[in-house]
């Protein structure tokens, strides 16, 4: 890796990363797993407890499970190969530079204000046990806290995964033991939800549904990666112990307490440790959170104002906007907003596949192009591809039937073969990746015939 602090705080926003900067596919999979290893697996654990009986939820989780895989092997194929960002990549997977200044904005809104709404739940629970600071303060200093570490980029990210990680599994752990020392595990597994009943269908959807957004940006992570073996490896071990260890202890106590309250369960059976298991769980989702959201917009101001800002600086940004606003209750009024805005995200990995591996309009320009920069122009407007999006999304949104982000996957990935194979997926006009400038510089002319 470059040892200049500039180049290492920028974490190559806008180059690709190179080989010398890849880790050891074990460490990057510590950060995937503590992605899923997130408090919200215990709450979709408990969820489905609540609702359905141990082996329906197991089937659900497993279901589940294997779907996000496929689609984040498939993106984080992509991101390893091209050793870029989602948003930066998507230049050149369907969507042009226009699609993906888009894409890099609505990552980095949504992101950042998932980032302030999840610190504000951990500042709550730390209010809890330390009450002489108020939750705004809490939030204020465990928001600025994430973003002293996101600043400096992967490597501290990484070395802040190797510690906590394991400390929450052991807390995990004992939280666990602690709730079900009482209980039999065959009484457990044995025993009827308490609650309304969820459909296998319903569960799947749930689990499929909870970390779509995280399989689209897989590629922020997995440019870090040094082989396709690498991705497969991160991508299987993260969602098994993310969804099968935690997931299932979610379902396990929803059986023996007959609730799906698991946060208030932990925290009131063992104290500062359950807040401190939400402090860490919440944590090591909200670090990522925040990294892709600095991408997103690094990307969207060099596509649409050709100025290549430092990640470092524009995530220290975001970070203090985010914390600012968790602290003073807004993003909280905001979820209803950030669930429409992530019906978005699916048909993105739907498209991305389908144009990078099947029809392969723009593969040569990535794969012809030598070093670590970035080919030298993109195409700028991709309407078919903008169209198929908005379609796929609208789609999920209304169609009440199966699975909604698989149905925007499925259909966006189909949609874009068809029109692809057929001849009409077209970009429109060209705009330059060189370093003084981006312009565009034919905007009637046709581009990204192979």
């Amino acid at each position: 890796m470059s040892k200049t602090a500039p180049r290492d705080a920028d974490d190559y926003s806008l180059s690709r990363v190179p080989r010398s900067a890849r880790y050891h596919w074990f460490l990057i999979a510590v950060q995937r797993f503590g992605q899923l290893s997130a408090l919200s697996q215990f709450l979709i654990g408990a969820t489905l407890g609540f609702g359905m009986s141990f082996w329906n939820a197991f089937l659900a989780f497993t279901f589940g499970a294997v779907i996000l895989e496929v689609v984040t092997i498939f993106t984080g194929i992509i991101g390893m190969k091209q050793g870029m960002s989602t948003s930066v990549v998507t230049r050149w997977t369907g969507f042009g530079t226009v699609g993906s200044a888009i894409i890099g904005l609505a990552i980095g809104i949504s992101a950042v204000g998932w980032f302030g709404i999840q610190s504000g739940v951990s500042a709550d629970g730390l209010a809890l046990i330390m009450p002489f600071l108020p939750s705004w303060a809490w939030s204020l200093i465990f928001g600025i806290l994430i973003t002293l570490v996101v600043v400096r980029g992967i490597g501290s990210m990484q070395w802040i995964a190797n510690i906590t990680v394991p400390i929450f599994m052991v807390l995990v752990g004992w939280a666990v033991i602690s709730e079900l020392s009482s209980h039999a595990i065959s009484d457990m597994i044995a025993a009827a939800p308490a609650g309304e009943p969820i459909s296998l269908v319903a569960g799947t959807t749930i689990v499929a549904g909870s970390f779509m957004v995280g399989a689209v940006i897989c590629p922020d992570m997995s440019r870090f990666n040094r082989t396709i073996g690498d991705v497969v490896k991160q991508t299987i071990l993260g969602f098994t112990l993310g969804e099968y260890v935690i997931g299932m202890s979610g379902v396990l106590l929803a059986h023996a307490l007959k609730t799906a309250d698991i946060t208030q369960i932990i925290i009131s059976s063992v104290g500062w440790v359950g807040v401190l298991i939400i402090v860490l769980g919440t944590f090591k989702i909200n670090d990522w959170n925040l990294y892709s959201s600095g991408l997103g917009v690094v990307n969207f101001i060099d596509t649409v104002f050709g100025r290549k800002m430092n990640r470092a600086v524009v995530t220290g940004i975001l970070g203090v906007a985010g914390s600012l606003l968790a602290a003073a209750g807004i993003l909280g009024k905001l979820v209803g907003f950030l669930t429409i805005l992530g019906v978005a995200f699916p048909p993105i990995a739907g498209i991305m596949i389908a144009e990078y591996f099947f029809v392969k309009k723009w593969r040569n320009d990535l794969e012809s192009t030598k070093g670590d920069e970035f080919p030298a122009a993109a195409p700028r407007f991709v309407p078919v591809t903008l169209i198929i999006w908005a379609a796929a999304s609208i789609g999920a949104y209304f169609v009440n039937w199966g699975i909604p982000s698989i149905n925007a996957v499925a259909s966006a990935f189909l949609l874009y073969l068809a029109l692809g194979k057929l001849g009409l997926i077209r970009g429109y006009g060209t705009q330059l990746n060189n370093s003084s400038e981006n312009k565009d510089t034919s905007t009637h002319h046709l581009e990204g015939q192979v």
